[in-house]
């Protein structure tokens, strides 16, 4: 038997990246899959999966809009039934100095990263308790949620806020056989760190594209870059009854890049 056969699992943000490896490593091992974006072709990710013989499904969501989290997490219900797992993943960053960091830019990273978060995790906790059968909070945090870096005050805010949240939900939710843990992942081969690797290497000395990552990279102690399947590792044992006693914890996937 599959470790997540007959498990029902959300996955925000699952449709690319390290969300879409987190939802493949799910779906290798059986689970019943909902994979949620704010863009259109979240539902071409699903039928990938469902190429491979998994159950899954897209659904388009705004994790920073509470109807439709609500909206996401009833059709969850209908499809699978209650959610066993969620892995909340929906996440963006802008690198801004800080005299050009709007309000607009700062609300906009705050509502999806943080907000986001502490919405699906509350709509998740109401069907888990219902269910009455435990549960499974995975928020993703990230480096930054440990050492804030240059010209991202703002994603460092929000995913300093995705720790505290992790953390008062799991005291919360512990009677309840609910576990909340936070993974952290640092430099992982994404859309993402392309974006950050252009735009960072642009304001920090005019680096070609791919320069300043390989730099960085040159600092990680294992000397590469990480792998979304690296991330979807951690998150697959923190789902399963093998991490049944952890729970309020945070968790770096970087190569050893920040110890602590």
């Amino acid at each position: 038997m599959k470790r997540f056969e007959g498990r029902t699992v959300v996955v925000t943000g699952g449709n690319k990246g390290i969300g879409f490896a987190i939802a493949h490593r799910f779906a290798s091992e059986g689970a019943n899959l909902v994979i949620a974006s704010i863009e259109a072709q979240v539902e071409d990710a699903a039928a990938s999966l469902r190429e491979t013989g998994a159950a899954a499904i897209g659904v388009v969501c705004d994790v920073a809009d509470a109807q439709s989290v609500t909206a996401l997490y009833e059709k969850t219900e209908r499809e699978f039934g209650p959610p066993d797992i969620s892995v909340q993943n929906a996440g963006i960053i802008t690198i801004a100095k800080v005299e050009d960091l709007g309000e607009r830019e700062w609300d906009a990273t705050m509502a999806v990263n943080t907000k986001g978060t502490f919405l699906c995790c509350r709509e998740a906790i109401g069907w888990m308790r219902k269910a009455g059968r435990g549960g499974r909070l995975v928020n993703i945090a990230s480096g930054q949620a440990r050492e804030g870096f240059i010209y991202t005050p703002h994603y460092a805010a929000s995913k300093f806020g995705v720790m505290g949240l992790t953390q008062s939900l799991a005291k919360e939710v512990a009677e309840d056989r609910i576990t909340v843990n936070a993974v952290c992942p640092g430099i992982i081969e994404t859309d993402m760190w392309d974006y950050n690797d252009r735009v960072w290497g642009e304001m920090l000395g005019d680096y070609a594209p791919g320069e300043l990552m390989a730099s960085w990279v040159r600092n990680i102690p294992m000397k590469r870059a990480g792998k979304g399947k690296d991330v979807a590792a951690l998150i697959a044992f923190l789902a399963s009854e093998d991490a049944d006693y952890i729970t309020g914890q945070a968790i770096n996937v970087d190569g050893g890049l920040i110890m602590s």
